[in-house]
């Protein structure tokens, strides 16, 4: 037995879920069942395998950065509701 009974209680006790005890004698067997698959998974030589993040090869839409003109100051502080003419003036968060 990978976990005991009284570990699940534990996690679920910490994860603020009530669970009954014919809950916890199922989530134990489901919890037991995949720990012993990932420890035949653990058991694979996977030293060539190389690593990925994802199992397709995706490639995003981003475009390149390019340096283009901005608002200057004046228009950019032109809708701020307070100003002290170099920037926004807004309420103090603490």
């Amino acid at each position: 037995m990978k976990i005991s009974p009284e570990e699940v209680a534990h996690v679920a006790q910490l994860a603020r879920l009530r669970l009954n005890p014919d809950q916890t004698a199922k989530l134990t067997d489901e919890l037991n069942a995949i720990l012993t698959h990932m420890d035949q998974l653990n058991q694979l030589d996977t030293s060539g395998v190389p690593s990925t993040n994802h199992a397709l090869d995706l490639s995003g839409p981003l475009r390149e950065d390019r340096v283009r003109p901005s608002l200057d100051r004046d228009q950019a502080l032109a809708g701020a509701p307070a100003s002290d003419g170099q920037s926004f003036i807004v309420p103090r968060v603490l």
